[in-house]
């Protein structure tokens, strides 16, 4: 592979520390996506269209599995997860959750709460993408609550269970082959989780519509009436909360590489701009107030992609870090979407310069993986030893 792995808004140079087969590896995604994929988003997000068709010609790529990114332990680096996962949201969020969706909220659920038995069935399926899946878990009445207000129900029935509930803003489920479906236990104390096949009897799917960001994710509302799944579709290490948040740790850090991914593109885009647009005779890359734009998203820039990199060295082992991790990256993330918004002006609202995805999509982002206000409580509370929760 031939080029030059470079990240103009990456001032401090953190990819520099990546192998050369890694930097092989994502500078054929990168190619791809320049190719196949940029090109299309415009019209897919106008459209609101799903991207399902990407996802075998990105499985085709080997980015999870190929022999040459493994360690001893047949894993890849997390340094080069994430600067996958930039790659990806340079292009575009929505693609980055198609592909993140399933190699990585999926398939860490299935490792972290699966048999050995469930896991040597479906792995390899999995990161093929023959097997899909997404995680179903907020409620339509129950979001930053869920872990106390859960209301989905599973009740024993021979052999297997029977699921009652709904959920809500469930993404990719309508291009999922299943449903990793939370459920508490009817007559019990356990929070358990199931494979629910998405075209099981007493399954409904519909796609939430009218939505102004994400749009090429299909996020759905789905019904769950007298579902029957058998114990074999059950993952037997999750049984609580606790559980589900174990297996989630490893995650937890996806979010800041997705802000940095973001905001890099968007510091490209504005850059770009710029440099290119005259105004009063003069590009206006040249004049002070763009100029403070510019360097204010890479100040941003830095501090997102240092917290990303830290968790490379020192993963997340609590369930404080990540409500920091998701302050920081969602804060850096909309203010910077912002500023290239500002600096491509009036042109910025149009979808062919880019910037007015990215900033929708911050919104996103700044919402999802629990709001502001919930993880800086959750943040307050640890700091002061006192909950500021209101009951």
């Amino acid at each position: 592979m031939t080029g030059v792995l470079d990240y103009p808004g990456d001032l401090l140079g953190f990819s520099a520390d990546l192998t050369s087969p890694e930097r092989d590896k994502l500078l054929a995604l990168r190619a791809y996506l320049e190719e196949h994929v940029r090109p299309i988003l415009p019209d897919y997000w106008e459209r609101a269209e799903h991207l399902a068709h990407l996802r075998q010609p990105l499985a085709r790529l080997r980015l999870v599995d190929d022999p040459a990114l493994l360690d001893a332990d047949g894993r890849t680096r997390a340094l080069y997860r994430g600067f996958r996962t930039i790659e990806l949201c340079r292009a575009d969020l929505s693609v980055s959750m198609t592909f993140g969706g399933q190699v990585g909220m999926f398939r860490t659920l299935v490792l972290e709460g699966a048999s050995p038995a469930q896991v040597r069935d479906w792995d390899r399926d999995i990161i093929d993408f023959r097997m899909t899946g997404c995680f179903a878990l907020t409620e339509p009445d129950h979001g930053s609550d869920i872990a106390g207000g859960l209301s989905t129900t599973a009740r024993r029935h021979g052999d297997g269970w029977i699921l009652n509930g709904a959920k809500r803003w469930i993404g990719n489920a309508t291009i999922s082959d299943h449903l990793v479906v939370v459920a508490r236990e009817q007559g019990g104390d356990r929070v358990l989780a199931f494979v629910v096949p998405s075209r099981a009897d007493g399954v409904e799917r519909s796609v939430i519509e009218h939505k102004a960001a994400l749009r090429t994710v299909h996020n759905a509302d789905i019904s769950l009436r007298e579902v029957y799944v058998p114990d074999g579709l059950r993952l037997p290490r999750i049984g609580s909360f606790a559980d589900i948040n174990r297996a989630f740790r490893t995650l937890r850090p996806e979010i800041a590489w997705s802000s940095a991914g973001m905001q890099l593109a968007t510091y490209e885009s504005a850059l770009g701009y710029a440099q290119a647009r005259e105004q009063f005779g003069r590009p206006i890359a040249s004049y002070q107030l763009i100029q403070d734009k510019l360097v204010r998203i890479v100040e941003n820039i830095a501090q997102t992609l240092a917290l990303a990199v830290r968790t490379t060295t020192h993963p997340v082992a609590d369930d404080v870090t990540p409500s920091l991790i998701k302050l920081v990256a969602g804060n850096r993330l909309r203010e910077s979407a912002a500023l290239a918004r500002e600096t491509v002006g009036g042109n910025g609202l149009l979808l062919e310069q880019d910037v007015i995805r990215y900033f929708m999509d911050a919104e996103a982002m700044y919402t999802f993986e629990g709001t502001r206000e919930m993880n800086t409580l959750i943040l307050g509370r640890a700091l002061t030893g006192h909950s500021a929760f209101t009951r």
